[in-house]
């Protein structure tokens, strides 16, 4: 592994939260960071706060000429040598039952998800594979465990689940290394954009669907604000994400947070009815 100091890493949805404060963090120990970005302005905040080893660059998982420009941008700098990282950070949280979700918004949580994901990943691994690089994809513990009306959120995370372990084991022979990142719930905006993105989809409900579904949204919603209020600094994922990048040995999963933790041996010790019955009371969910 190339020492901190000569490591080139590209970290995907940077604008703000867990991929900002990765970025901001890479940086800071001397690595050279491409930030992917979707506006100029949050780059430049970006650039001020991580100094000229930060480069901020136009990426949108969703559009693949963007893609190819940022990988263009990347090779530019990296001249014969290779990529040291890829934090595959971007996403979105859409929250909503499964009867009445918009199918274009599934499709939109899967998009930039998963397929994002993946679509990133295939355009850098020529430059990982010349680097004997790693790839740290940005899970959730919503992977293991849903929860009523945040299926095709966790949806998308259990499919990351997945698609880590292919890649890990696929990418064995260039000795690229793979892991998962699964936080509980971390202050981050994302909280914000995904009430916002919930406030829009129910205005565009019908009647019917929200006299079925009216008091679980409202239970869920104040679950949701409650985690909120619970949520820890992003900086336990940021010391994930270091050593899933730098140490000898990283591991395939990083479990980040309490909260985390007890889902996880829930998930793993528990039957689902158990499970359902556990979770329907402390959320309060109707019955």
């Amino acid at each position: 592994m190339n020492q901190t100091n000569q490591m080139t890493v590209v970290v995907t949805g940077a604008s703000t939260g867990i991929g900002a404060a990765c970025a901001l963090d890479c940086a800071g120990r001397g690595m050279t960071v491409f930030a992917g970005v979707r506006n100029l302005r949050a780059g430049e905040a970006l650039a001020a706060k991580g100094g000229p080893s930060l480069i901020p660059i136009m990426l949108d998982v969703t559009d693949e000429p963007s893609i190819a420009r940022s990988v263009e941008a990347v090779q530019l700098v990296l001249g014969k040598k290779g990529l040291g990282g890829l934090v595959n950070n971007a996403g979105i949280v859409v929250g909503s039952p499964l009867e009445v979700i918009p199918l274009s918004h599934l499709r939109k949580q899967l998009e930039v998800n998963v397929i994002g994901q993946i679509a990133v990943t295939q355009a850098f691994l020529p430059l990982l594979r010349r680097g004997r690089g790693r790839i740290v994809n940005m899970g959730s513990i919503a992977g293991r465990g849903t929860i009523p009306l945040l299926g095709p959120y966790s949806a998308s995370k259990y499919a990351l689940e997945a698609l880590t372990d292919a890649l890990r084991m696929e990418l064995q022979p260039w000795g690229i290394q793979v892991s998962i990142i699964e936080p509980g719930a971390i202050a981050t905006p994302i909280w914000e954009k995904s009430a916002k993105e919930a406030e829009g989809l129910e205005a565009s409900v019908s009647a019917e669907a929200k006299a079925l579904y009216g008091e679980a949204v409202i239970r869920i919603r104040e679950a949701i604000a409650q985690a909120a209020q619970r949520a820890i600094a992003p900086d336990a994922v940021v010391r994930a994400v270091h050593h899933a990048l730098t140490a000898a040995r990283p591991r395939t999963r990083y479990l980040v947070g309490t909260d985390a933790k007890l889902r996880a041996w829930m998930v793993k010790w528990l039957p689902d009815r158990m499970q359902d019955r556990l979770l329907v009371w402390a959320l309060k969910y109707p019955r």
